[in-house]
């Protein structure tokens, strides 16, 4: 019997490939929450995934144990797994309030401890994504997400915080924040464009440019954030 998850998603998610299959079930499944496919609330019946990607309940158990350590999905005992709920404005607010106490200081001590090898990674990492994707689903801007949080997180290694790593590591800001806005390149742009400048601040070892650089950055994102329509109030 076909569920009401299965006809909802039908056409919306991809059977994974056996040859990586926890990853391809991990994309299928968060590209259905980061699109909104399945709605704040939802709940995910581990049984309806596992037909639709064609795979057994254990790679979806798996998956969905990782997406619940990431705040996307909440468990919830004899109720199962549901899909998290998106920030609300407040929230989003307090996130930025406390990455604008960290990121600074982690940009700026970077520039002064930066070595060759150093800048030879923020470099590559700044070249990684040349431009910003258009589409605004999942599969097409993923890798905008994937640069923002290698990004956020080699500036925090580079700073030889282990604290400030570690803090930023489990807001997981990267995909809460991105499941709320990224209208194409109208929000792209701006953010390559804002790296570059704290990385490059990075590499010539400037740390007043690199803290006011990661300011400026964090202080534009949050105004592009709070403007989202899919914020909670």
């Amino acid at each position: 019997m076909t569920s009401e998850i299965e006809s909802r998603l039908k056409g919306h998610i991809r059977a994974a490939r056996r040859s990586v299959l926890t990853e391809d079930v991990y994309e299928s499944l968060k590209s259905v929450i980061m699109d909104g496919e399945l709605a704040p609330g939802a709940r995910v019946n581990i049984y309806a995934m596992a037909r639709l990607l064609d795979v057994s309940q254990t790679p979806v158990r798996e998956v969905l144990a990782r997406l619940e350590s990431e705040g996307l999905v909440t468990k919830e005992p004899l109720r199962g797994y549901a899909v998290a709920p998106v920030l609300t404005s407040e929230e989003v607010d307090d996130l930025y309030r406390v990455r604008l106490l960290l990121e600074p200081w982690a940009a700026g001590r970077a520039a002064e401890l930066v070595s060759a090898a150093g800048a030879e990674r923020m470099r590559a990492e700044l070249d990684s994504l040349p431009t910003a994707p258009q589409g605004t689903r999942y599969r097409e801007y993923h890798e905008i997400q994937a640069h923002d949080a290698r990004f956020h997180d080699l500036i925090a290694e580079l700073s030889g915080s282990r604290a400030v790593r570690e803090a930023l590591e489990r807001t997981h800001s990267h995909l809460h924040l991105f499941r709320l806005d990224y209208p194409g390149r109208d929000s792209g742009d701006p953010t390559l464009l804002e790296h570059r400048r704290v990385g490059e601040a990075i590499m010539a070892g400037s740390q007043e440019e690199a803290e006011a650089a990661m300011r400026a950055h964090l202080t534009g994102a949050r105004e592009r954030v709070l403007s989202s329509p899919a914020l909670r109030v």
